[in-house]
């Protein structure tokens, strides 16, 4: 129980991280493929000195509504958001109460893992594990993308961790997970754009499958897909019932295979079989 509680500590500070990352890797995206575009087309945009740079990092975080700079103390994990009632200091406007549930959810996760394996390397792998999939799921619902800043270097993690025992999953399992995660989507893709014309998904769920497939082994590869059809079935019958679809009538699969990996993380890749069903 006490390695849960630093860790858990850890997870609010890497959850309060995760919201500029949700925040900005895709705004960073658009502006990377904007400057390859111009470049492609012949009129590179001229440097500009005065432009402010934008990355994780920097500029330091601002309300949307009035730009009041966000100050340390205003920025405490969860903390700062009871304190100010959930509402900017400088405009009141109201701060989306998704920040500090993200902070919370990965505070959980980490804690979680700190009971599990103690703090240790393996922990920490898995704590890497949880706060990966968090960001991509909220990217993905936010924007429909999974970027390769994330799913790259999740993937080559998990045959590291693999490679390295520090995993309970062997390098040959993580590898043959990998392979088999990345193409049995892409096949699926090329299968369903031939008979209908339409793409049903993006590169990037195939490299988070193969990412799953190298954390878990290529075992979990059947149970993990199983699990994320289901609940995007259900989360998208109940869009459309509701009529919440977006436009083009496209439910994004990426947070529901990050879901069936998170359920895998807790109750292992066998018991999400049972869990729905089979």
């Amino acid at each position: 129980m006490l390695d849960a509680l630093p860790l858990g500590a850890l997870g609010l500070l890497v959850g309060s991280f995760l919201n500029v990352v949700i925040h900005r890797l895709p705004k960073m995206m658009e502006m990377r493929w904007a400057a390859e575009c111009a470049e492609l087309q012949g009129t590179p945009p001229g440097p500009d000195v005065d432009a402010p740079r934008f990355n994780l990092m920097v500029p330091r975080s601002r309300c949307p509504q009035c730009g009041h700079q966000i100050r340390w103390f205003e920025n405490i994990p969860v903390a700062s958001y009871v304190v100010l009632g959930g509402k900017c200091s400088g405009c009141k406007t109201p701060i989306s109460v998704r920040y500090p549930a993200i902070e919370c959810l990965t505070g959980f996760l980490f804690a979680w893992c700190g009971w599990k394996w103690g703090i240790g390397a393996e922990a920490l792998a898995w704590c890497g594990f949880a706060a990966c999939l968090v960001a991509l799921t909220f990217i993905d619902w936010d924007t429909t993308l999974l970027p390769d800043d994330i799913t790259l270097p999740f993937l080559w993690a998990g045959l590291c961790a693999a490679a390295l025992g520090v995993t309970a999953t062997n390098l040959p399992s993580a590898l043959w997970g990998a392979v088999a995660g990345y193409l049995s989507l892409w096949l699926v893709y090329w299968g369903f754009k031939l008979v209908t014309g339409k793409e049903g998904m993006g590169y990037g769920d195939f490299k988070l499958y193969a990412a799953l497939g190298a954390w878990f082994g290529w075992q979990a590869l059947i149970p993990i897909i199983l699990m994320a059809s289901v609940i995007g079935a259900i989360v998208g019958i109940g869009i459309k019932v509701f009529s919440q679809l977006r436009e083009g009538g496209y439910v994004p699969f990426g947070p529901f295979l990050a879901l069936a990996g998170l359920t895998s993380l807790f109750f292992g890749p066998r018991a999400i079989l049972a869990i729905i069903g089979l």
